[in-house]
């Protein structure tokens, strides 16, 4: 897929085209707010269409409606006898599919949960993956042109509700929990249609659809293989994987995801950033970011503002005051003129584990270069984001305006000083948890940073109404927190992690009794409830919170006489 560029090295402006199918959709998208309203609209609906017809009888009948004089409105009754004429549902091109290796109760499946209340619920959960197992049609196969869903070889595990195609971070929790499901198989498939996005795009897309190709999501494919391989000693996979882990990697480290930063001692750290190869509104939520970008007066900083919001969603904590200057203002967001920790510690992680796969296959020269990567990254991130006096490491902003230099020098005040999860994500990796005078410094800040709540681990301590900030906790947060000090090895940081653990369980099982369903976040303040706030209405499901759910169980177990509950 070729880039549209302008300008020269840092500072080219890198775009990928869309499709004319997306850009028919945002029309229709348009219309619809303005035929049906805001209240309960849902813009990405739209986008998800997949056509009957061919796009240009399409249009042409789009274009015929009658509109009203004054603001050229399409009334109700028309668009929806259009849109039922011209359009399959959303979702209509993606099969539920059974997937051949679920079984009912696995052999082995959670073998330390010994209460039975909780090995029922566990096995519910466990059925959901039945639920959430997709594969897409034919149809997408044969005429592409009419979907924005993109083809894929293999089944899929989407996460529930309003997602209703394949996403990238989300699938790392998902494969943990198919591992403690005992679905290899559908857990290898994931993995295998990301190969294949990498192969066609040079990189794993946010998601399986068309308005997602300019963007990729946090790089956790390397991990799902190490993961994968673990339980199932499959070479085979590890051959595959390889050459896509290497692409991969290589485009995080590319021109515009690489900044270079020197330290007080004049050397040279290279670190990498998130950066949506895209400058106009998402096409998901087109009538949203034109209403935020509104308050700008210049197209190019309308142009800059669609950018951070598309990098925003590309690091999968849309949205959060850690990527605004002013934490109150929204139109403040500025992710592309931020280092953050946790992306370059699931990159530091693909290097290890690119060095890891490559030991296995024999191929030495590999496997040195990338430890050497590994250890050249991890000074950098204990150059550029430690903070010994505060025991935790902080996102580094970019010296306005220098986004385009070469490199700038390091500065202290240039450290976001606010405590957010991601300040503890170094911990998960074996790199440094394996420091106990390290683990032990960052488990007393960690302890007293206000981020451990009554139903775990909260995002930031910054109650926004962003919903990747306070009070909300997600999986995903939680679990690689709790990994990470049960790795180290010290009997107060396993203690920590297992009471955390517990919490996050109780939070879940409560939910889950009152409202039949898993939910995407949960209010760590109060346990039992679903989490809120953000762009579009609580969805439940859900893969990744059902994927650690057992991961957790499967790890701590659940005593027979422990009672579950709030």
């Amino acid at each position: 897929m070729a880039l549209a560029t302008g300008l020269s090295h840092k500072c080219r402006v890198t775009v990928i085209p869309t499709t004319p199918l997306v850009t028919f959709l945002e029309r229709v998208q348009e219309t619809a707010l303005g035929t049906f309203g805001g209240k309960n609209f849902d813009a990405k609906l739209y986008v998800d269409l997949s056509l009957k017809f061919n796009l240009s009888k399409t249009e042409k009948a789009f274009d015929g409606l009658p509109r009203s004089d004054e603001n050229g409105t399409v009334s109700v009754k028309d668009l929806k006898e259009f849109i039922a004429t011209y359009f399959a549902d959303a979702g209509d091109d993606l099969l539920h599919y059974d997937p051949e290796d679920f079984a009912p109760e696995p052999e082995g499946f959670l073998p330390k949960v010994k209460n039975p209340e909780v090995r029922a619920w566990a096995l519910e959960v466990h059925a959901l993956w039945k639920n959430l197992s997709r594969k897409v049609s034919d149809g997408v196969l044969e005429q592409p042109e009419l979907h924005t869903l993109l083809p894929l070889p293999e089944a899929v595990v989407v996460p529930g509700s309003r997602f209703i195609e394949v996403y990238y971070w989300d699938s790392y929790w998902i494969i943990r929990g198919l591992l403690a499901s005992k679905m290899y198989e559908t857990a290898k498939a994931i993995v295998t249609n990301f190969i294949f996005l990498v192969d066609t795009y040079g990189y794993v897309l946010n998601g399986s659809r068309a308005y997602y190709t300019n963007r990729s999501q946090p790089p956790l494919l390397s991990a799902m293989v190490y993961e994968i391989y673990n339980r199932t000693c499959d070479v085979d996979l590890v051959r595959k994987a390889l050459p896509a882990l290497l692409k991969e990697h290589a485009f995080w480290n590319s021109e515009i995801h690489k900044v270079t930063i020197q330290d007080a001692q004049g050397c040279n750290h290279n670190l990498s950033r998130y950066y949506a190869m895209w400058n106009k509104p998402r096409p998901e939520s087109s009538t949203k970011d034109k209403e935020s970008a509104s308050k700008f007066l210049s197209n190019s900083e309308k142009q800059q503002f669609y950018r951070d919001i598309a990098s925003a969603a590309e690091s999968g904590w849309d949205f959060s005051t850690r990527w605004m200057r002013n934490t109150s203002e929204f139109t403040t967001l500025s992710t592309t003129s931020i280092l953050p920790v946790d992306l370059n510690v699931y990159i530091l992680k693909m290097e290890l584990d690119i060095a890891f796969m490559a030991n296995v296959l024999g191929n030495k020269a590999t496997m040195e270069s990338f430890l050497e990567a590994a250890e050249a990254r991890k000074k950098a991130i204990n150059s550029v984001f430690w903070n010994g006096e505060m025991g935790q490491w902080f996102d580094y902003r970019l010296a306005n305006g220098t986004i385009c230099k070469e490199s700038e020098t390091w500065q202290a005040c240039n450290q976001n000083q606010n405590v957010y999860a991601s300040n503890f994500i170094p911990l998960w990796i074996d790199l440094f948890h394996s420091d106990a005078a390290l683990v032990e410094n960052v488990m007393g800040s960690f302890q007293s940073s206000g981020l451990v709540n009554v139903a775990g681990i909260a995002t930031s301590l910054i109650n926004s109404g962003q919903q990747w900030d306070f009070p909300n906790g997600w999986a995903p947060l939680q679990h690689m927190i709790v990994e990470g000090l049960l790795r180290s090895g010290l009997k107060e940081a396993r203690s920590l992690a297992e009471d955390i653990a517990v919490r996050w369980i109780n939070t879940n099982y409560v939910g889950y009794k009152k409202t039949g369903a898993m939910h995407e976040k949960y209010d760590v303040q109060k346990c039992g409830e679903s989490g809120g706030g953000g762009e579009y209405i609580p969805q439940t499901g859900f893969g990744w919170s059902n994927g650690v759910l057992l991961a957790f169980l499967e790890e701590f177990g659940w005593p027979e006489d422990r009672s579950i509950g709030c």
